[in-house]
């Protein structure tokens, strides 16, 4: 009998699951409700102002954040982007391709510990990669909404989407 650790009987049982979105279903207009939603914890703002140098006192004390006017500890704008940006992986970015960059970057609302973030993005432009014949350059439009689908970020990001024939 094999041991449930052992990495040679895991990948013989393991059922392959095809990662990402390619080139060709991309088409601009088309948008992806992204699935899983992500709340925000104290501790989640509190390790990444730590780790990211983000020494704003309105991200990790409460009295100097409600001397503001916020009702409690503001989670860190930045930390906001990533959780939206890291909700569209899985159905934009996921099958590979190098990322081109991130444009139009705007902050709309305050999000506070607690907070269920959620995101959507729509392609807005397909394209040939005109130095590699394997990948297309795809731009979509994010939104990132708290659990009220308030607005709270959006962001346009590019990135090269490697094409079916090449995956």
């Amino acid at each position: 009998m094999t041991a449930p650790y052992d990495p040679h009987a895991l990948r013989a049982r393991a059922t392959l699951w095809r990662k990402g979105t390619s080139y060709e279903e991309f088409s601009p207009g088309r948008v992806f409700v992204h699935h899983w939603g992500r709340t925000i914890t104290e501790a989640d703002n509190t390790i990444f102002v730590t780790l990211t140098l983000h020494y704003n006192p309105r991200y990790f004390n409460r009295e100097y954040a409600r001397a503001e006017g916020h009702p409690d500890i503001v989670v860190c704008p930045m930390l906001v982007f990533n959780t939206a940006f890291g909700l569209s992986v899985q159905d934009l970015s996921e099958a590979g391709g190098m990322f081109l960059g991130i444009e139009d970057l705007t902050f709309h609302a305050p999000v506070y510990p607690g907070h269920t973030l959620t995101a959507t993005s729509e392609v807005l432009d397909c394209r040939e990669s005109k130095s590699d014949e394997r990948h297309g350059i795809v731009t979509w439009h994010t939104k990132g909404f708290n659990q009220h689908k308030v607005l709270v970020v959006d962001f346009k990001r590019t990135n090269l989407v490697r094409k079916e024939r090449f995956r």
